[in-house]
């Protein structure tokens, strides 16, 4: 087997990115993966301090078989990072592991995310692999197929990530052409393509949005876990894109997680089901308000 380089985002958040670190060297195919760090410079002269901390901590890392590091002059953003960094490791390995510094992974994430790439490398019709199970669904199976990308600890092919199309007004445009707006939204539980609006006006700049509408209208599949393999820790308040309250929890399972080939390779509707029964319930206009007030009870 012929291990994925890791590909690992940081910026202002030592503390994050120490914890993810440490948790990806725990894994057992640490010691031989190659891991790149990208970081990016301060947006703001206040974040400087920070930034440079992040950097003093990136500069001795070890138990990888290489660590390269990507230290930027200006500030990119996550989007741009994200996306130069994934173009440039799919095109010379051929696949990617991706996570950012806000995550904390499970002692085989890394064995699990390296099994599904050679077991789908060469199936068109999978091209995303999500290792953070964050509805908590108990009748989820450990692995299932579905037409959606998280993007919490994620793995990709250069072959995938050749549908990536950056213009979200164009991808807009085929959704709403298509009339798919609601499957895209998960029969309208969540406004991912109200999500893709603001990306388009400029209140947001997520790469997420973009790589998750690309898939979806091209019909290409992702594989995803039951099991979480991965924890977000960047609920706190400290993100630049992140809010305090928790309605992702997950809990991380620390066993090895197998990779059996599924058959047929078509969308597991049931999942799509749970998936609908988690927005409904996180994301009604109830529970963002319950969220928004024990928010502002806690500062």
């Amino acid at each position: 087997m012929s291990l994925a380089p890791v590909l690992l985002f940081v910026y202002n958040r030592p503390d994050h990115a120490r914890r993810a670190i440490e948790s990806l060297r725990a894994n057992t195919l640490a010691a031989q993966s190659e891991l790149f760090i990208y970081a990016d410079a301060p947006a703001r002269p206040e974040a400087a301090a920070a930034v440079a901390e992040v950097r003093a901590l990136i500069s001795h890392v070890e138990g990888f078989a290489a660590v390269h590091t990507v230290v930027r002059e200006r500030n990119w953003g996550l989007a741009a990072n994200v996306i130069d960094g994934v173009t440039a490791l799919t095109r010379r390995y051929g696949r990617v592991i991706v996570v950012e510094d806000d995550l904390v992974v499970a002692p085989y994430f890394l064995q699990f995310m390296n099994d599904a790439l050679d077991m789908y490398a060469d199936e068109p019709r999978v091209g995303h692999i999500q290792a953070c199970d964050f509805t908590q669904d108990a009748s989820l199976p450990d692995t299932f197929l579905i037409l959606f990308t998280g993007s919490w600890g994620w793995a990709t092919w250069e072959r995938a990530w050749r549908h990536f199309n950056p213009d979200g007004r164009a991808l807009l445009h085929q959704l709403q052409s298509r009339g798919l707006c609601r499957r895209f939204d998960f029969n309208g539980r969540y406004r991912f393509t109200r999500m893709l609006r603001r990306q388009i006006e400029g209140k947001n700049n997520s790469w997420a949005i973009r790589w998750n509408a690309s898939l979806f209208l091209a019909g290409i599949l992702s594989l995803n876990v039951g099991r979480s393999l991965v924890r977000n820790t960047g609920f706190d308040g400290s993100g630049t894109h992140s809010r305090a309250g928790d309605p992702y929890a997950s809990q991380l399972y620390m066993q090895r997680l197998p990779v059996v080939r599924i058959e047929p390779i078509e969308e597991n509707m049931q999942a799509r089901q749970a998936f609908e029964r988690y927005y409904a319930r996180t994301n009604s206009l109830w529970a963002r308000a319950r969220r928004r007030l024990k928010q502002l009870l806690t500062f």
